[in-house]
């Protein structure tokens, strides 16, 4: 077993497709940690994971996970790392235990023991197919069979969709418990960031295929805040110091990269944290600079 400090080492990555570039993009999860991968529908959050599974082809760039090569190495990575879609991947004819004889045969660390305890936690019943499942039974399933093989790296591409909050809830939860040994990490990319805000230590930022921050999450939401004021004042922030400008009738309200500096510079200005629900909407609007 080799020893690693990052889960994943992304560097230079980039993909083209007609329309759509993911350009050059670079960040790491380190090994323990809970990443949350934020970005709007058709930012790259997939096409991301696509390549980090080696189901998608890069053009160029370097993909390490528990340090070794995402291709040389996809074999021996294939038993040591859990993937949930957003889409269940299994066919509607298996029922619960038929997942349990498949799932066997593909990992040397199968534990039937604990999936069978995910099943009962969930509520599954395990002689239905699973064609006649809601989309959050599915859900739960996918979930169950992630966690029942002692896997290192548990990649999720927007996993908590469509569930209600209380399931959710549940299953945040139980990420939790996955990670409390240390040794394992979670890439969970969602656009819901307020399950991110729960569970995340860092966050990463994509949009239109590049990364826009990468970062431990309380340093993020710590640093930016939302400048409240009237149009007349606007003119004596420094640009410098503007992520981008939302105006509605009454005023203004201006997100700023370093609340801590702006709080000195302007003093007569009431300064609101932001959430990282804000930095995103921000950050996607920062070339307009000024929208309501």
């Amino acid at each position: 077993m080799n020893e690693y400090e990052n889960a994943i080492e992304i560097k230079g990555v980039t993909k083209r497709y007609d329309g759509f570039v993911l350009d050059n993009i670079s960040f790491d999860v380190p090994k323990g940690c809970i990443m949350g991968f934020i970005g709007q529908n058709g930012a790259g959050k997939t096409t991301t994971i696509r390549s980090m599974l080696h189901i998608t082809d890069i053009d160029s760039g370097e993909i390490r996970l528990l340090g070794l090569d995402h291709i040389a190495d996809e074999t021996e990575l294939k038993k040591r790392i859990a993937v949930v879609f957003d889409e269940l991947p299994f066919h509607d004819i298996f029922s619960v235990r038929d997942m349990a004889k498949i799932f066997e045969g593909m990992y040397p660390e199968w534990d039937n023991t604990a999936y069978m305890q995910y099943i009962e936690r969930f509520q599954l019943p395990q002689k239905k197919k699973i064609g006649q499942f809601s989309k959050g039974m599915k859900m739960k399933l996918q979930i169950a069979c992630a966690l029942s093989h002692n896997a290192e790296l548990l990649v999720m591409d927007e996993a908590t969709t469509g569930l209600d909050p209380v399931v959710r809830d549940e299953i945040l939860h139980i990420f939790m418990e996955y990670l409390q040994t240390g040794e394992r990490s979670i890439l969970m990319s969602s656009h819901i960031t307020s399950d991110l805000e729960k569970i995340a230590d860092m966050v990463t930022f994509i949009d239109k295929g590049r990364i826009l921050l990468s970062g431990y999450k309380d340093e993020i939401t710590e640093s930016h805040g939302i400048i409240k004021c009237d149009k007349d004042k606007l003119q004596e922030i420094d640009p410098e110091d503007i992520v981008s400008i939302r105006t509605n009738s009454f005023g203004a309200e201006v997100m700023v990269n370093d609340r801590e500096s702006a709080g000195y510079k302007y003093r007569d200005c009431v300064i609101d944290p932001a959430s990282l629900d804000d930095i995103m909407l921000y950050y996607v609007h920062r070339e307009a600079k000024e929208w309501s």
